[in-house]
């Protein structure tokens, strides 16, 4: 599936690895990034309204649907920082030097990496419905774990998960598309097949993926926050209610990372970009305003 009234391409990131990437509009660029278990189509609508005014970019992410998945060698291919340099070098061959950067989900671990490590590119971040890495990790202790299960099972050693989630696909991402959207009208069928499709054909790099969140990720941010790094662009970050279930200081967590921080709690589901795309479109415009 495409997003309607969007160009395409693959664009050469990293030796013989290209993204496939959807492209559309003129005017300053942005860039938005896909979470899990999805791919670049959760932007359709958000998208096809910042085009108006904007130079808009959607790749699929590194070891995602259409993107090149290379086999993780080392543990460090499917870092955010490798896949976050992806999104700079994507942009360079695209002819823009800096550019405001949108992420959701694993997208937003993406785009926060590539906006610390790449602070002189990255104008405007903004995270859609996440912590950062080493935040995720310290807010998901005890049984509270439960609830992001999915983070320990794909950060076990290569074999088993990858094994589990091959004997079920479609049973194991349907679960989150489930679990995490309360308008399930915003998925319609052929997305959702489009998705269910996209993961099954991508369990090694998705699992990567993860796996790398629990080792080199997490290392990263430790290093940053030892160092004393900060966001200095103007960060927006839209995030769920979650009341009692995870009860953490979400405004807190964040403000210690950014500077210039918008952080707004809202009241749809995890697939805020899909379930309400004005709320996201506006408040995108609001931060490159700023």
């Amino acid at each position: 599936m495409q997003i309607s009234g969007f160009d395409y391409s693959r664009v050469a990131v990293d030796g013989d690895i290209a993204l496939n990437v959807a492209m559309a509009g003129s005017g300053p660029p942005i860039v938005l990034l896909h979470g899990f278990p999805q791919t670049h189509l959760i932007w359709r609508h958000v998208a096809a309204d910042l085009a108006a005014d904007h130079t808009v970019l959607v790749p699929d992410l590194r070891g995602y649907g259409d993107s090149d998945k290379p086999a993780d060698q080392d543990g460090e291919t499917y870092s955010k920082r490798r896949m976050g340099d992806d999104i700079v070098a994507m942009a360079a061959a695209l002819g823009h030097d800096s550019f405001a950067l949108a992420g959701h989900d694993r997208g937003a671990l993406v785009a926060f990496r590539a906006a610390m490590d790449h602070p002189a590119t990255i104008t405007h971040l903004a995270a859609l419905d996440v912590l950062p890495t080493l935040d995720m990790w310290e807010v998901m202790r005890g049984t509270l774990g439960a609830i992001g299960f999915h983070l320990y099972l794909m950060a076990q050693p290569p074999g088993l998960p990858e094994q589990l989630i091959a004997a079920a696909p479609d049973l194991f991402f349907g679960h989150f598309l489930d679990l995490w959207t309360r308008d399930p009208d915003a998925i319609p069928p052929d997305v959702r097949a489009a998705y269910l499709k996209a993961s099954r054909e991508a369990i090694p790099s998705i699992v990567a993926d993860y796996r790398a969140s629990a080792t080199v990720d997490k290392a990263h941010d430790e290093a940053d926050r030892a160092a004393g790094n900060r966001l200095g662009m103007p960060v927006t970050v839209l995030q769920q209610d979650w009341g009692d279930v995870l009860p953490y200081d979400a405004v807190g967590l964040w403000r210690a990372w950014a500077a210039d921080l918008e952080h707004r709690t809202i009241t749809t589901g995890h697939f805020v970009a899909e379930e309400s795309p004005g709320t996201v479109t506006t408040a995108l415009r609001a931060l490159l305003a700023r």
